[in-house]
């Protein structure tokens, strides 16, 4: 349970600062970009369980960077706190995957 909570606040951590550097993308504080990375890892398990393991965000590729972008950009419908283009969509993402290789936030 401590590894899951750490690794949202990270999660929340990353989107604020990736927030802060993308245009087109912005997060409102700490408490929505926490609620943003909820949301954000609950639509990456939906479309893992609809679509497969080797097209989640998770996974590394094309595929997985696209589906990562798509899904920043649907959190934004669901979450008041995010503001997103699509092209800050796919920045963030780009962004966010290379934050993921130096600092993942998948628990083991």
């Amino acid at each position: 349970m401590l590894k899951a909570i750490i690794r949202f606040v990270v999660s929340a951590i990353v989107l604020m600062i990736v927030g802060y550097l993308v245009p087109g993308f912005s997060v409102a504080g700490f408490w929505g970009a926490l609620i943003s990375a909820i949301v954000i890892a609950l639509l990456g398990y939906i479309v893992e369980a609809l679509l497969g393991k080797n097209i989640s965000p998770r996974s590394r590729g094309i595929v997985g960077f696209v589906v990562a972008a798509i899904v920043i950009y649907v959190s934004q419908f669901i979450v008041p706190t995010i503001h997103a283009t699509m092209l800050g969509s796919i920045i963030a993402a780009f962004v966010i995957g290379l934050v993921d290789a130096f600092i993942p936030t998948e628990l083991r």
